[in-house]
């Protein structure tokens, strides 16, 4: 049986289809568990929370199966790592068999997908049975490996058996004539078999990469039978996800491959990965070599399996293209000084920019920084610090006025940048965010004139962004922009309704200046039913303040795409207004309680207070 165990379900009644078997302390290969020689297959319940070290192996039909057991046998083969799917197949005719795409997409359930008995009023003729599945669906994974959530919908589907002439020739059997497209899995089962990796890409026009998020195989491929590191740069090779697409450049020339047969990489012991591609890249050199050998180098550090200090690109000849490391890689990454310490800023009772070291094993006292904001000489109400640490945006107490100001030497307050006519403090100014580019972004919630702003350089004169609102009655309540500055997390209200959504930022040059458009807006956190703060957390994580239906306010990490896991909820904590997370996992997450105050969580521990009274945490960004 798969994780989602569906032994539970009514009308069952069948023999196990398939065995599970946990791998003990990483020790599987050498007989921890092994597979039975006699006796009955018996059920072992994999575990909820998609363990990757659980293994399914499918089992093929018995002889004389009924239209049940072929159902349900099925459904659990599905879940398995068998090469190929090919047990699988043994429960469809030999036409389902051949046109069945396990490769073409994946639907994902918040459990296996409940089987009821037979609807014999589906089958008139009685030459078959039909078997209604059903769940709720919570995303579907396509071709190009791309997850894409959904608000919780009934899934409804099924699958219909027919008779066949038996195999031995003997006799007639039960086999599996119609089904579903793809793969059909409970969250737990697609968690276990499958990871989140994130591919790069070039911005386009610039020298810094982007995160592309698709999920691969934990272990081997059933298709192609290549392993975790050779899927992963498959991937990266078949070009980024449609979503991403408009926004991002690969370096690598269309067509490029990996050499055909090729389903194993493995690094030497200097830990260089010498990866083999077909004749389409033979003609790259140089600096598009470098680029291409950049993304290869940033996409492989997600993989916790290996470690690839560098990179060498080989044609289809085995000549060498050319060779990066990591560190000549860094020259490409959206924040270049991953190195220093990471600390946050908030703004302290009396309105003034403070900032905090959070990586102590002891609350340290808040710092004053220099300039107009730190003094108090013009009262905060929320702020944002750029990603060089040398000027910080500010809203000023009644939210009506952006301003910034240098926060390394001292200045004058300076005139404000932008400034709102929203009678209520409420639909004034949202807190402000910087991109990666030194661009400032702000939203105005007056309800009279909402608009989103994008302010160049941070003093330049503000540039409104076009947006395709659902509705009216839409508002942006927060906003924060990637370090890339592709994309956008906006925190929005429409109707009763308050969202998380990711959009992709698209500009252009015009004769008129530039046009900046935030477009192909998408939810990033479906299944929660509020959201009331969100903030980067990396290249593509979110660390987000939310509820879900019934449920009470938690703080979890999730994917830009919106997937997540169970292990990705945050410890409790009570009246969280606002988060922050680091770039990097070095430095704790930072948050503000009503309750609490400031508060820290550093790997491995609970919330500790930083300062008792404050506001609007933030890290550069």
């Amino acid at each position: 049986m798969g994780a989602d165990s569906r032994a539970e379900h009514a009308g069952r009644g069948r023999s196990t289809r398939a065995v599970v078997l946990a791998a003990c302390g990483g020790l599987l290969m050498t007989g921890c568990a092994t597979m039975p020689d006699s006796g009955d297959v018996s059920m072992v319940k994999g575990s909820g929370t998609g363990d990757s070290q659980v293994r399914v192996y499918a089992v093929a039909p018995r002889e004389n199966a009924d239209p049940d057991e072929i159902v349900d046998g099925f459904l659990e083969a599905m879940t398995s790592d068998d090469p190929g799917f090919a047990t699988a197949r043994t429960y469809l005719t030999k036409k389902a068999a051949k046109s069945w795409k396990p490769e073409e997409s994946i639907t994902v359930l918040t459990t296996a997908p409940g089987r009821s008995p037979a609807d014999r009023n589906a089958d008139p003729d009685n030459q078959g049975r039909a078997f209604p599945l059903s769940g709720r669906k919570i995303a579907t994974v396509d071709d190009r490996h791309a997850y894409q959530p959904v608000s919780p919908t009934e899934y409804l589907q099924s699958i219909h058996v027919v008779q066949q002439p038996a195999a031995n020739g003997k006799g007639r059997e039960w086999r599996i004539d119609s089904l579903p497209p793809g793969l059909i899995l409970g969250e737990a089962d697609f968690l276990r078999n499958y990871r989140s990796v994130n591919k790069y890409y070039f911005a386009s026009g610039e020298d810094w990469v982007v995160a592309d998020p698709v999920y691969i195989r934990q272990r081997q491929d059933p298709v192609t039978r290549m392993d975790p590191v050779t899927q992963t740069v498959k991937a990266l090779l078949e070009g980024p996800t449609d979503w991403l697409k408009p926004a991002v450049d690969s370096q690598f020339p269309s067509g490029t491959e990996l050499k055909s047969g090729v389903t194993t990489l493995t690094t030497d012991d200097q830990s260089t990965l010498r990866v083999p591609l077909n004749r389409k890249a033979d003609r790259a050199s140089g600096e598009a070599c470098r680029r291409m050998a950049a993304q290869l180098l940033f996409t492989l550090g997600d993989l916790t399996s290996v470690r690839v200090e560098q990179v060498e690109l080989m044609g289809s000849g085995g000549q060498s293209l050319c060779r990066l490391g990591k560190g000549e890689a860094v020259e490409f990454a959206a924040v270049r000084n991953t190195d220093r310490d990471e600390n946050p800023y908030f703004v302290d009772e009396h309105g003034k920019l403070m900032t905090l070291l959070a990586g102590g094993k002891e609350a340290s006292a808040p710092l004053e920084v220099p300039g107009p904001f730190g003094k108090g000489t013009v009262p905060l109400s929320s702020v944002a610090v750029d990603r060089g640490e040398t000027r910080a945006a500010g809203i000023g107490q009644t939210g009506r006025e952006l301003l910034v100001s240098s926060i390394t030497t001292e200045q004058d307050p300076l005139p404000p940048v932008l400034t709102s006519k929203a009678a209520r403090p409420a639909d004034r100014l949202s807190a402000p965010s910087w991109d990666g580019r030194g661009d400032l972004w702000v939203a105005d919630r007056d309800p009279a004139a909402p608009r989103l702003w994008m302010v160049p350089g941070g003093t330049g004169h503000p540039v409104e962004v076009h947006t395709l609102w659902p509705g009216d009655d839409t508002r942006i309540e927060s906003l924060r922009v990637s370090a890339d500055g592709v994309r956008i997390a906006l925190v929005v209200t429409r109707g009763e309704r308050t969202t998380l959504q990711i959009g992709r930022i698209q500009r252009e040059t015009t004769g008129d200046g530039p046009v900046v458009s935030v477009v192909d807006l998408r939810p990033a956190a479906p299944r929660m039913e509020s959201v009331t703060a969100v903030s980067w957390a990396g290249p593509s994580r979110l660390v987000v303040v939310g509820k879900e239906a019934g449920g009470v306010q938690q703080i979890r990490y999730l994917q830009t795409d919106g997937s997540t896991s169970a292990s990705s909820v945050l410890p409790g904590l009570n009246g969280v207004t606002s988060v922050a997370a680091p770039h990097t996992d070095k430095s704790p997450v930072v948050a503000d309680s009503r309750n609490d105050g400031i508060v820290r969580l550093a790997p491995g521990t609970n919330w500790q207070p930083m300062a008792k009274k404050g506001f609007s945490p933030v890290y550069p960004g």
